[in-house]
């Protein structure tokens, strides 16, 4: 007897995000997304009006390119990180330290 045809194929790629703690390239299963990293709470929430904290809470810019995500490494040191991510692509062009300001880009078509 023939086996039955997988409905999903087990040897896709899988991203691997290189943590910034570790400083090992581990595979995307051993992180959880965070949301979109250098996001500001507001400084009073009794001050702010319910519209405010709607946007703050539920809206995220969500461009097509280059985004700053919040990661977390679960399955290893458990720290969080940031990572510049192309949404089209998904190659991840770098990783940092939470708390680190977000690294510039070199510009398209230059050399490194």
């Amino acid at each position: 007897m023939k086996p039955r045809p997988r409905p999903w194929r087990i040897d896709t790629i899988m991203l691997l995000i290189p943590c910034p703690y570790c400083g090992m390239d581990r595979p995307e299963i051993e992180f959880r997304y965070g949301g979109e990293a250098h996001v500001s709470r507001p400084g009073d929430p009794g001050a702010t009006s319910d519209a405010e904290w709607a946007d703050y809470l539920y809206f995220r810019t969500n461009p097509k390119g280059v985004v700053a995500e919040r990661w977390r490494h679960a399955a290893g040191c458990g720290r969080f990180f940031n990572c510049l991510r192309d949404t089209v692509s998904d190659r991840i062009f770098v990783t940092y330290k939470a708390g680190e300001p977000r690294p510039e880009l070199p510009a398209r078509g230059s050399r490194p």
